[in-house]
């Protein structure tokens, strides 16, 4: 398997761990019962539960960007070690970034996204 096949399995690992810490948050404000509904009137998930639930999200995002990228590189056998080395920084990148949004600190989560938006830019730039 190419190196950055497996990094893209581990990023779709990190989602799902994103996706239980955000549904731990959740039901530790608004209990199990309400998350097992239909969640109509369920109120914001604040504090490091919403930031744990964005940062889940914004990673669902950009999984679909970087699953696209490796996947080309793979089919049209594109992989060097750039693209390599952009998975692996896009994958540190949004390991800190689930780790710096949950815990708050906003100039830094922007900082951290950006390298992970690096990561996939130099993946872009062999494809090209």
């Amino acid at each position: 398997m190419k190196p950055e096949i497996t990094l893209l399995l581990w990023a779709t690992l990190l989602a799902l761990v994103q996706a239980l810490i955000a549904v731990q948050g959740a039901m530790m404000q608004v209990g199990l019962l309400s998350l097992i509904g239909n969640r109509e009137g369920m109120p914001e998930i604040k504090g490091w539960g919403g930031r744990a639930a964005r940062a889940y999200r914004n990673m669902v995002e950009n999984l679909v960007l970087f699953a696209a990228l490796v996947l080309v590189a793979a089919v049209a056998n594109k992989s060097n070690d750039m693209t390599v080395l952009g998975a692996q920084i896009f994958l540190w990148a949004r390991v800190a970034y689930a780790a710096v949004y949950v815990a708050g600190i906003p100039w830094l989560r922007t900082g951290v996204w950006t390298v992970s938006v690096v990561g996939l830019a130099m993946i872009f730039l062999q494809l090209i």
